[in-house]
C-alpha cells in the first residue's frame, strides 16, 4: 500500500471533520471547538487536494482532489455559517449557564432575570456532515491507486480515517477543558470509546495478507532486517494500552485527571499513528 500524503491527509481530516461533528451535534461544546476541529481539517483537506493535482492527474486522482476541495469547502461554510449564528450560542451549555444563574440567585435570595434576548436560530449540526461525506467519496476514489486489492484499501483508508480522528480529536477536546472546565466529561469519553471500537479494525485490516503478518515472517523485506514490523506491534499494543489508561483516568473525580488524560491522548496520538503509517509505508504494492 503506498504511503501517500494527499491520501493520507484527506484520511485525517474526513476522520476528523467526522468526529468533530459527533461531539458537536451533542451541543454542550462552545463554539470555539467547533471552529478549530473546521479550520485544522478544512486545512489538511485544501492541502490533500493541491498534493492530488502535483501527481499524475489519472481519473481516480482527479475527482479524489475534487472530493478533498469538496470536503473543504463544505467545512468553510459550515465555519461560516456558525460565525454567522454565534449569538444563539450552544443550546446544552446555555442551559447549563442559566441553570447556574438561576442558583446563585436563588442562594443569595435575588429572583433571576429572564434572558429576553432573542439569540436567534443555533446552528445545525448536520451541516457538519457534509464535508466527512465528500471526504469519503475521495477515500473511496483514492483506493484505486493507493496499492492492493481495491475492497481492502478502501477498508485500510476508511478505518484508518476512524481510528485517526476519534484519536486527534480526543486531544483536541482534552485541552478544550482548558477552555471550558465545566465541561462534563462525557464527550470526551465518547471519542476515547470510539479509539477502543476502532482499534481491533485498524489491527485486523493490515493484518489481512498481503499485510503485517508478511512482514513479521521475513516474506516482505521492510528494509531494516524486521525492525519495522516489531515496531508496528509495539505501537499497536501501546495505542491500546494508552486507551486504557485514558479511560481509567477520566474515571477520576478530579478535574486534574482530565488533564492527565489528555497527556496520555498525546502519546496515542504518536502510537496510533505509528499503527497506521508503518504499516503503509512496509507494505508496498
Amino acid at each position: 500500500m503506498k504511503l501517500d500524503a494527499a491520501t493520507f491527509l484527506v484520511q485525517w481530516a474526513t476522520g476528523g471533520l467526522l468526529f468533530g461533528w459527533v461531539t458537536t451535534r451533542r451541543r454542550e461544546v462552545s463554539l470555539g471547538y467547533g471552529w478549530l476541529i473546521r479550520i485544522v481539517f478544512a486545512t489538511f483537506a485544501a492541502g490533500a487536494a493541491a498534493s492530488f493535482f502535483t501527481g499524475d492527474l489519472t481519473a481516480a486522482r482527479v475527482v479524489a482532489a475534487l472530493a478533498a476541495l469538496g470536503c473543504a469547502a463544505a467545512t468553510a461554510g459550515a465555519l461560516a455559517v456558525s460565525v454567522q449564528r454565534r449569538r444563539a450560542g450552544v443550546r446544552g451549555r446555555e442551559e447549563v449557564r442559566a441553570a447556574r444563574r438561576a442558583r446563585v440567585s436563588a442562594m443569595i435570595g435575588r429572583a433571576g432575570e429572564e434572558d429576553a434576548l432573542d439569540r436567534g436560530r443555533e446552528f445545525p449540526p448536520a451541516l457538519d456532515l457534509i464535508a466527512p461525506v465528500c471526504g469519503a467519496a475521495g477515500l473511496l476514489a483514492a483506493a484505486q491507486f493507493a496499492g492492493g486489492p481495491y475492497l481492502l484499501a478502501v477498508a485500510r483508508l476508511a478505518v484508518g480515517a476512524v481510528f485517526l480522528g476519534s484519536v486527534s480529536d480526543a486531544m483536541l477536546l482534552g485541552h478544550w477543558y482548558l477552555v471550558q472546565p465545566g465541561l462534563p466529561r462525557e464527550p470526551l469519553k465518547e471519542l476515547v470509546a470510539w479509539t477502543a471500537v476502532a482499534w481491533p479494525f485498524e489491527i485486523a485490516v493490515f493484518l489481512w495478507p498481503t499485510g503485517m503478518v508478511q512482514v513479521l515472517d521475513g516474506v516482505i523485506d521492510d528494509g531494516y532486517h524486521g525492525v519495522l514490523g516489531w515496531i508496528w506491534v509495539a505501537c499497536a499494543a501501546m495505542t491500546i494500552g494508552l486507551v486504557a489508561l485514558t479511560w481509567a483516568a477520566l474515571r477520576e473525580r478530579y478535574y486534574s485527571a482530565v488533564m492527565a488524560a489528555t497527556g496520555l491522548l498525546y502519546l496515542a496520538i504518536l502510537t496510533a499513528f505509528g499503527t497506521d503509517l508503518v504499516a503503509r509505508a512496509v507494505i508496498r504494492p
